[in-house]
């Protein structure tokens, strides 16, 4: 089924299952990313962890949630992608540990954090890996979306140690994103500031997409 309608409709075929706070925002999050594109990821995370209240923990899982995401998509391309070789096969298997040490270490801040760290979701990536084209155009989108996903997070973390880590990890994802660009034969880094949407219209156009 194709959203000719839609501003990513990549996004729109993924389909995140689970039923925890954190994979609900995640849905809300992609279905922002679907209708307005990427730029409107960060306005509906930061809504939403503002909204709950459950501080740096709750942060820390809707991050996770988020890199146990793209940890799967990355691990399941490797064997699923045909055509995938040389320097690309590389690449997708470096941006596969990156993910899973990404996940190893948010579980452990948690746990630190006295928190219990949320289950991985159930994912359904659609067409993604129908071809190395679409593998590649849809792991630009999520990198996208997730440099985005943890601007909108930040400023609702009070930690200054967890605002760091997370720094380091939003670092990694946006040089994912531009490494990515490169194997597509785009530009590394298009623009110089990303575009933004308001609240009112993320909301607008998130709501008729978001399932408990």
């Amino acid at each position: 089924m194709t959203h000719p309608q839609l501003t990513t409709p990549e996004l729109a075929e993924i389909q995140v299952h689970g039923f925890t706070r954190s994979s609900f925002i995640l849905r809300g999050a992609l279905a922002a990313g679907t209708v307005y594109g990427m730029s409107a990821v960060s306005p509906f995370v930061g809504h939403a962890l503002a909204q709950g209240g459950g501080g740096d923990v709750d942060i820390l899982n809707f991050a996770l949630t988020l890199e146990y995401l793209e940890a799967t998509f990355y691990k399941e391309a490797v064997d699923k992608v045909s055509g995938l070789d040389g320097d690309t096969l590389k690449l997708t298997k470096q941006l596969r540990d990156d993910e899973v040490a990404h996940v190893d270490a948010l579980t452990a801040t948690i746990k630190k954090l006295g928190g219990e760290p949320v289950p991985a979701p159930k994912v359904d990536f659609g067409k993604a890996f129908a071809s190395k084209a679409a593998y590649l155009k849809t792991a630009n989108v999520f990198e996208d979306t997730g440099v985005s996903a943890y601007n909108g997070a930040a400023p609702m973390i009070e930690n200054k140690d967890v605002l760091s880590a997370a720094g380091t990890i939003v670092q990694i994802e946006a040089r994912h994103a531009a490494l990515i660009r490169l194997a597509r034969g785009k530009e590394p880094a298009p623009i110089a500031f990303d575009k933004t949407s308001t609240m009112d219209e993320v909301l607008t156009a998130v709501k008729p997409f978001i399932k408990s």
